[in-house]
């Protein structure tokens, strides 16, 4: 019996009778992160990391939540559970599951790089590895977060030279929250989406320190707006609630952007290649700091991934789940490709 099983529910761990990021309704779910994609509502028990708990209230609504700190061990059936962060976004964690002496770890969705806010992805030797691979293709490979930066607040100082508001498209959790630490070095008029708004609360009540945003509302005037930043979700771009704003001009913070063409399909005036996902070398280097003998691969470029470990020595196979990246789907409704 394998300690993590691939079941039509989502990830199983038969001795312990608990599931990870499950995709139906179970009885026992511990979640890496917030994310629509990996936190689904219906379970009768959720356990999580403190910072996620708040985040699946306001999605989920109130449910049976048990709250664990990162590295703390805690027993469901005599296997050992404890959770380490992941990098993703606010609260995410890998889930290190132990029994009779194996190791399994299952990521969730990771980054590297250390942005700040999310906390910083922490390497766990595990026999086992369960990766994701949004982006798992040589072709993505991020440039560091402050040169992102830089380029969204020389794109902001430029429009606001021009009297134009700057709209940014960013993820409502996790991509608004971190682009707010570039947005706020080069101006405090800040206005955001409602659904941002929403997490934004969120995260105050919940004790996090978060410059002062406005909520836009059907109120807020085009004179409040000028030479404003608007952050606001993917699905608002293109729809009427944009018309609020005068005259504007619109960049799409994503890793998609990373291919070339994405920002003129989409019709947007600039495109920052932003991801809370690791790129291509990211993966390889998460991969290979756990020294597993076999890594399971999920959603992403799970074939192209999983092949390059296999002729690199790390035995690795494909898994279909149903994870996929809250970029990846707004893209795809977008009419964008993920090629």
């Amino acid at each position: 019996m394998a300690l993590i099983e691939f079941s039509d529910k989502g990830l199983y761990c038969p001795i312990g009778n608990f599931f990870i990021d499950p995709w139906k309704p179970v009885d026992n779910a511990v979640i890496t992160h917030a994310h629509s994609d990996h936190a689904r509502w219906g379970s009768k028990n959720y356990l999580c990391h403190t910072q996620t708990k708040p985040l699946l209230q306001l999605r989920l609504g109130n449910n049976n939540y048990q709250t664990v700190d990162w590295n703390e061990s805690v027993y469901i059936n005599q296997v050992k559970v404890s959770l380490h962060p992941a990098g993703h976004i606010i609260g995410s964690s890998q889930i290190r599951v132990e029994y009779n002496g194996e190791v399994w770890v299952v990521s969730g969705d990771y980054k590297l790089e250390n942005d700040g806010i999310s906390g910083e992805f922490e390497p766990v030797k595990c026999h086992t590895f369960i990766t994701e691979s949004t982006f798992g293709l040589p072709i993505y490979k991020w440039k560091p977060q402050q040169e992102i930066f830089q380029q969204i607040q020389q794109w902001i100082l430029n429009n606001q030279s021009q009297n134009k508001c700057s709209v940014l498209i960013a993820y409502s959790l996790g991509k608004a929250q971190r682009v707010l630490q570039a947005v706020t070095k080069v101006t405090d008029n800040i206005w955001v989406h409602g659904a941002i708004y929403n997490t934004y609360e969120t995260l105050i009540n919940a004790g996090w320190q978060l410059p002062l945003l406005k909520r836009v509302t059907p109120e807020t005037t085009k004179e409040a707006l000028h030479n404003a930043v608007v952050i606001a979700p993917p699905s608002a771009d293109g729809t009427p609630w944009m018309k609020k704003f005068y005259t504007y001009s619109v960049g799409v913070c994503s890793g998609w952007m990373q291919v070339r063409g994405n920002a003129r399909r989409r019709n947007v005036d600039a495109g920052f290649v932003l991801s809370d996902h690791a790129d291509w070398n990211g993966l390889l280097q998460a991969v290979k700091a756990t020294e597993a003998n076999k890594v399971f691969v999920t959603h992403g470029f799970q074939s192209a991934f999983a092949r390059h470990l296999n002729e690199h020595g790390i035995e690795a196979a494909e898994v279909k789940t149903a994870f996929g990246d809250e970029e990846d789907v707004q893209e795809n409704n977008s009419g964008s490709t993920n090629e």
